[in-house]
């Protein structure tokens, strides 16, 4: 398999894929998205004869428009552009979720001042706010009072970019405090984890601790939906608990509530974002999963089948 990395910078997530897929014998070009160039017809980029161009670039702008061009020369992308175009957006997410009845927290737009305090107040407090595009936490508020909220709308109206004249105000969700997060293949999942802290904010990348986690059925039907419901492709979905009894026997989600007296029983889940461009470092050190080789596993069978269906195009 001759297959691409279109990247901006190499973490250690795409160095556990490099070496994986090296290990293996399959040829590599890594394609550093800063240096090339793409057009409407051509790039500067070496992907003639690629079986496959996995997008693992760190900026969000560069991965939607650098798969979007691909896409159009017909090399094949993981994930395509459609994928990423609804993951990237909080707001298209959110609307793909709800669409396909996967439950989803509560949500709101709102464009002006007014409207998103007016929004933050038919919430109640706590309330969230987010930017529509990031990761990793940033720039996430919760919202306790009608001063703070004020205080937090004026700043974000005074911010440059357009994005930040789009109040993202979402229902706050009381979970166990901890989320989980679940890699996922075209809907099947690979590993999962949970990420806890005293801190409202769980994620890994603000230094959440993580855990391994065994899906039970809901989970796992959930996750599948979810990804259906962006486009399928290698993903990372996140889930809170809901509904949490923190006496029950933690039987139905996998559980031990004697190894954290916070965890207990979920009644249910709920889907709050799923990413395009998922990091699984932390993922593959919290699980006994070899999260890289499976993740090659998937790009194998994805690049046969891209071949299989090439052939039956020509035979046809």
């Amino acid at each position: 398999m001759r297959v691409g990395i279109l990247y901006s910078r190499i973490r250690k997530d795409e160095k556990l894929l490099l070496n994986e897929l090296r290990d293996r014998g399959h040829e590599v070009e890594k394609i550093d998205v800063r240096k090339e160039r793409f057009g409407l017809e051509s790039t500067t980029a070496a992907v003639d004869d690629l079986d496959l161009v996995v997008d693992r670039c760190l900026s969000t702008s560069r991965s939607l428009y650098a798969t979007r061009f691909l896409d159009s020369y017909g090399v094949p992308v993981v994930n395509s552009p459609e994928t990423g175009d609804v993951c990237a957006d909080k707001a298209k997410n959110s609307l793909a979720l709800a669409e396909a009845d996967v439950p989803t927290p509560a949500t709101e737009v709102a464009f002006t001042k007014e409207a998103a305090l007016e929004a933050i107040e038919s919430f109640g407090y706590p309330c969230v706010l987010k930017p529509v595009t990031g990761s990793w936490g940033r720039l996430m508020a919760k919202i306790d009072s009608r001063n703070a909220a004020e205080a937090i709308v004026e700043h974000k109206e005074t911010l440059g970019h357009y994005e930040h004249k789009v109040f993202y105000v979402q229902e706050f969700v009381d979970k166990p405090g901890r989320d989980i997060r679940v890699l996922a293949v075209d809907g099947e999942p690979v590993a999962a984890m949970t990420r806890s802290s005293d801190h409202w904010l769980t994620n890994a990348a603000k230094g959440g601790e993580t855990k391994s986690f065994d899906l039970d059925e809901r989970a796992t039907e959930l996750v599948e939906r979810a990804s259906d419901a962006v486009g399928g492709g290698m993903l990372g979905v996140d889930l809170m608990e809901v509904g949490v009894d923190p006496d029950g026997d933690g039987a139905e989600t996998g559980v031990d509530p004697d190894d954290d007296p916070a965890e207990g029983t979920a009644d249910d889940y709920t889907v709050h974002e799923v990413n395009h461009t998922v990091e699984f470092k932390a993922l593959d050190s919290a699980t006994d999963v070899d999260v890289p080789a499976r993740v090659v596993d998937w790009l194998e069978a994805k690049a046969a089948e891209l071949a299989d269906g090439a052939v039956a195009g020509v035979d046809a």
